[in-house]
C-alpha cells in the first residue's frame, strides 16, 4: 500500500488496520515463499537502477536546494555500488535461516507436560527514518522475512527513491501472490498525524525511529507502541599500550574516513599516554592527510600542535562528519570511565596486542558492540551476517546491537498435554 498524497487520522488508521490484516497473513508463509520473494525484489532493483538512481539524483538535488548538511547528504545519496550492496543483502537475507518458529526450548515437565518455546513475529513493524531512503528495502526484507508487516515513514529528503523501492516490493509481493499491504509507505504526515500514528498501539506492535536526536525525542516522547530506538552513534577506538602503532594508525583513519556520517563511524579516539611520543603525531598527519579535523586536548597537542584545540563539548559529541575528537589517557581505567561517561552505547573498540587488557574492556565496556582490533565501522548487520539490519538498537530491552531476523521476533509457548488439571 502507498499512501503517497493521501494523509489524516482515517488514512492513517485504514494503513494500520491493513498493515495488521496483512501480518496474520504473512505470519503463516512457508520459507521457500518468503525468499522467493526477496530475491525476486533484488532482480528487479538490478533491473530498474536506472530508475533507482535517476529518483534518487532527483532527491539530492532537492535536498542540496534545501541546504541539507553534509552529513544528511552523505547518507541520501545512492550509487551503483550501494544498490549492488543493498540486493547482496536481500540474498544474504534469503538465504539465512527463518526465525519463524524456530524452537528455543522443549522440555517435558514433572507434570508430563510438553513445554517448548518458539519463535513467533511480533506482528506490525513501525519504522520512521530519515534521509536513508535504503532503509525502505533493508527494512521490508527484514519484517517479511521473520513474518511481519511493516509501514514505513522515511524523510521527505528520500522520498521518491524510497519510492521507487516501495513499488519495487509492491511489484515483487504481487509476482508471487503476496498481499501488497505486507509493505505501506506513509507520506510526509504533519506533527498531529504523526502523533497520532504513534497511538495506534492496538495495530502496530513494535516502532523503531531511526535518525537524529530530534526525531528520537519525538518518538519517545509522544509514542503509546512500545520502541527500540537507533540513537546516536557515539563510537570509541582506544589505542592501548603495546598497541601495533601501523594497524592502529590504518583503522583510527578508516574507522572515520570510510563513513564519517555512518552511526558506526568513531567520533573519539583515546590514546594511552604512554604510546602519545610514537602515535598522536603520526595519527594527526594521517587525518590531515584525509581531510580530517581533529580536536585534541592539550596533552595530546604537545606532540601535535597543528591539531586544533578540543572544548568539553567535543567529548560526547557525534560529529557525522570528517571530524574526531582525540585524547590521551592514562590507562584502561580511564578509557572505560571516558566511555561510560561520554559513550551512547553503541560502538567501542580497543587496540592491543594483550589479551588480558582486551577481555578486560569487553567484560567492562557495556556497549552493543564491542570490537577487538578491528575498526568500529563493522558493526552493521551486513557485516555481521545479519544480511541487513532494520537499526542498531541502543535501548537494552528486546534487542541490543544491530536488530536482524531474531530480533524481530518473540517467544512464546506452546504446551501439549494429556489431560492434566491443576
Amino acid at each position: 500500500m502507498n499512501l503517497e498524497g493521501t494523509g489524516g487520522v482515517a488514512d492513517i488508521e485504514h494503513a494500520a488496520r491493513s498493515a495488521r490484516e496483512a501480518s496474520r497473513v504473512i505470519a503463516g508463509f512457508e520459507t521457500k515463499l518468503k525468499n522467493r520473494v526477496l530475491v525476486e525484489i533484488a532482480s528487479l532493483i538490478a533491473a530498474r537502477e536506472a530508475e533507482v538512481l535517476a529518483a534518487n539524483a532527483e532527491d539530492m538535488s532537492a535536498a542540496r536546494a534545501a541546504g541539507l548538511p553534509s552529513a544528511k547528504l552523505r547518507r541520501l545519496e545512492l550509487s551503483p555500488a550501494a544498490l549492488t550492496q543493498v540486493r547482496a543483502g536481500l540474498e544474504q537475507v534469503a538465504a539465512l535461516p527463518d526465525p519463524v518458529g524456530m524452537i528455543v526450548r522443549d522440555d517435558v515437565m514433572p507434570s508430563g507436560l510438553r513445554v517448548r518455546q518458539e519463535r513467533t513475529p511480533l506482528g506490525v513493524i513501525l519504522m520512521i527514518f530519515e534521509a536513508r531512503p535504503a532503509v525502505t528495502i533493508d527494512a521490508f526484507a527484514l519484517c517479511f522475512k521473520s513474518g511481519n508487516a511493516c509501514i514505513l515513514k522515511g524523510g521527505r529528503e528520500a522520498a521518491r527513491a524510497a519510492r521507487v523501492f516501495a513499488d519495487i516490493a509492491r511489484e515483487a509481493l504481487e509476482i508471487h501472490g503476496c498481499p501488497g499491504n505486507s509493505v505501506t509507505v506513509l507520506p510526509e504526515l504533519s506533527r498531529d498525524d504523526l502523533r497520532h500514528l504513534l497511538t495506534l498501539d492496538r495495530w502496530i506492535d513494535l516502532c523503531i525511529p531511526r535518525g537524529g536526536t530530534e526525531l528520537i525525542r519525538f518518538v519517545r516522547e509522544h509514542s503509546t507502541i512500545p520502541t527500540v530506538q537507533h540513537y546516536r552513534g557515539v563510537c570509541h577506538v582506544y589505542v592501548d599500550e603495546s598497541a601495533d602503532l601501523e594497524e592502529a594508525e590504518r583503522i583510527c583513519v578508516t574507522a572515520k574516513t570510510s563513513a564519517p556520517a555512518a552511526c558506526n563511524a568513531v567520533e573519539c579516539i583515546l590514546v594511552h599516554r604512554a604510546e602519545a611520543p610514537r602515535f598522536v603525531a603520526r595519527l594527526v598527519a594521517a587525518y590531515a592527510g584525509a581531510g580530517v579535523e581533529v580536536r585534541a586536548d592539550q596533552g595530546a597537542r604537545v606532540f601535535a600542535p597543528t591539531a586544533k584545540e578540543a572544548d568539553t563539548t567535543d567529548w560526547g559529541s557525534e560529529f557525522l562528519d570528517l571530524v574526531v575528537a582525540l585524547r590521551l589517557v592514562d590507562g584502561m581505567d580511564e578509557a572505560i570511565a571516558h566511555i561510560a561517561h561520554y559513550g551512547s552505547d553503541h560502538t567501542e573498540a580497543i587496540l592491543t596486542r594483550s589479551e588480558e587488557r582486551a577481555s578486560r574492556f569487553v567484560r567492562e565496556v557495556r556497549s552493543s558492540c564491542v570490537l577487538v582490533n578491528a575498526s568500529t565501522r563493522f558493526n552493521d548487520g551486513f557485516h555481521l551476517g545479519l544480511g541487513a539490519e532494520i537499526g542498531i538498537s541502543t535501548s537494552r530491552v528486546h534487542a541490543y546491537g544491530p536488530m536482524g531476523l531474531e530480533e524481530l521476533t518473540t517467544k512464546r509457548f506452546i504446551v501439549e498435554g494429556s489431560g492434566q488439571t491443576r
